[in-house]
């Protein structure tokens, strides 16, 4: 739902709703779901924010007709203010039932923590608020009709509000909004589908938080515009609260955290001064914009680090002196999941390059990776992310940070890589040490590391045989001098020529090379490998 251009807000949890689907479409766990409770309770403070803001306009109005002798011109603008105040209550007192009536319908509340029974249940939202496919008789179809009820009545009020250029309908079908309109998946729905369509519970009352919000705005720009007609220009403060609005109370570790910082009072000739805890405020039309990379460390047992920032607003009252208001803010620092890719992910093999790719999908476009390491060494790889890590100690250790901010560590046991396999071969044919066979012209032998290994790490699994020695037997004696080779291959052609049935040839592996991903070579130490090939 959103009238004419989409705020950043709504653009937030246009694409919550998005996200949430693709989540539960994957089975995520109640943790990612409690974030999006945590959405729903900002929203629904920022709600009474507004609202507040909007009480202290209409005081303001009030105290100024007054003081002008209730004048019946003054008098008629403070009436339609009453008629927002009222008009808007209304509104909200209606979704807040409707809040109540969508939890009760869905199983309500467990009596002793408070939560939802049912949070990811959409079936029964679907039911209550959109009806029997195709009937259209859920609930929500009274509620947009009723939403754009209440923005005409306010915008009919007055013509200044018209002038405005408020919408006189702000709950839309998705063919009427920027983020669904040329969407081909999406831009038939009507209003209900587009907000409640497979959208679980705990979406589902976020969604309605924001109709609240949305309405409270409405109140809010209605009372500035009425406030005007009755000399609050400048405004006058009976009571004044400082404010933070922040994006989201939920940020993960490397994003950047966005927030408000703002008097709930406030008048366009009032240039205040700001500052917070967290850095530089920049000003811009009265409202202060917060903006620091979140930093993680500490977190709970369901990944969330509890933090806090603290601002302050400075004015000049009428006599010229300075008044100082402060403000704190809480939010909430979710831990980034790191996800690594690699054909050996569980363990790493020793002085081996085990090549990796790193991610963390929630910093997006943000992600600036940098890779240090105990217990080994780390090179960095062509692709954003792409690394290789070299153990060189029992236990290995990476640790993940973004734009210099630590993101994580990840643990790897280190394996020693297994002895390759040694076969003979002649021909293209491993020899039969079983039941032998005439005397072969020529053998090779080859050294081969296992199939995992060569799945794994394909560049540190080449091995050579590089010193093995033939000979021929006959009962317990050699026939001949023993064959001493330093290559793959030998030819016999002389121990063919003079060997007898019953005779046998004695292989016996002595040296084998392994070239690493470095392209450097280095020896293996192999047990003992003799092989006997009987002649017949």
């Amino acid at each position: 739902m959103a009238g004419g251009k989409e705020t950043p807000r709504q653009k937030m949890v246009g694409m919550m709703y998005l996200v949430l689907t693709a989540l539960l479409a994957l089975q995520v766990s109640n943790a990612v779901l409690e974030k999006f409770v945590f959405i729903d309770e900002s929203l629904q403070h920022s709600m009474h924010v507004s609202r507040d803001a909007s009480v202290n306009v209409y005081k303001g109005m009030k105290a100024a007709v007054e003081k002008e002798g209730n004048r019946a011109s003054d008098l008629v603008y403070l009436d339609k203010a009453n008629k927002v105040k009222e008009e808007t209550s209304t509104m909200i007192h209606e979704i807040e039932k409707m809040r109540e009536d969508l939890v009760a319908a869905a199983g309500g509340r467990d009596e002793k923590t408070g939560e939802l029974k049912n949070a990811k249940d959409y079936d029964m939202v679907m039911a209550f608020m959109i009806g029997p496919e195709g009937s259209k008789s859920g609930k929500a179809y009274k509620l947009q009709a009723d939403l754009n009820a209440f923005a005409k009545r306010i915008v009919d009020l007055d013509t200044a509000i018209q002038s405005a250029k408020l919408s006189p309908r702000i709950a839309l079908e998705a063919n009427e909004m920027e983020m669904y309109k040329n969407n081909p998946d999406h831009k038939s729905k009507d209003f209900a589908e587009i907000n409640f369509g497979h959208s679980p519970l705990v979406a589902s009352l976020a969604i309605m938080s924001e109709m609240t919000t949305q309405v409270a705005r409405y109140e809010a720009k209605a009372m500035e515009i009425l406030s005007k007609k009755v000399g609050q220009v400048d405004v006058k403060f009976d009571k004044i609260l400082a404010m933070a609005s922040a994006e989201s109370k939920v940020v993960a570790a490397g994003t950047m955290y966005k927030a408000k910082l703002f008097l709930s009072a406030s008048a366009s000739n009032i240039s205040p001064r700001m500052s917070s805890t967290a850095g530089p405020v920049k000003i811009e039309g009265g409202v202060g914009m917060v903006e620091f990379k979140a930093s993680g460390g500490t977190y709970d047992k369901d990944g969330n680090e509890k933090k806090v920032w603290k601002g302050s607003i400075t004015i000049k009252t009428t006599r010229g002196t300075d008044t100082t208001f402060n403000v704190e803010e809480e939010y909430v620092v979710a831990r980034p999941v790191i996800q690594i890719q690699s054909n050996t992910v569980k363990a790493l093999y020793l002085n081996c390059g085990n090549e990796l790719s790193v991610q963390v999908p929630a910093l997006g476009a943000s992600y600036d990776p940098s890779f240090s390491a105990t217990g080994a060494e780390v090179i960095k790889g062509a692709k954003k992310g792409d690394i290789i890590i070299v153990p060189n100690a029992a236990k290995a250790e990476l640790t993940v940070s973004s734009g210099g901010s630590v993101i994580g560590k990840e643990p790897f046991p280190v394996r020693m890589l297994p002895k390759p396999d040694i076969e003979i071969f002649n021909g293209t044919r491993p020899v039969d040490q079983k039941q032998g066979g005439p005397c072969p012209r020529s053998l090779t032998a080859r050294a081969a590391a296992e199939s995992s290994i060569r799945d794994a790490i394909p560049k540190d699994a080449r091995y050579k045989v590089v010193a093995w020695e033939v000979s021929l037997a006959r009962g317990k004696r050699l026939v001949g001098a023993t064959k001493k080779v330093n290559a793959e291959t030998v030819d016999l052609t002389d121990f063919a020529s003079s060997a007898q049935p019953g005779d046998r040839l004695i292989i016996e592996v002595k040296g084998v090379k392994r070239m690493n991903f470095r392209n450097a070579t280095e020896d293996v130490r192999i047990p003992s490998t003799i092989i006997s090939y009987p002649i017949n």
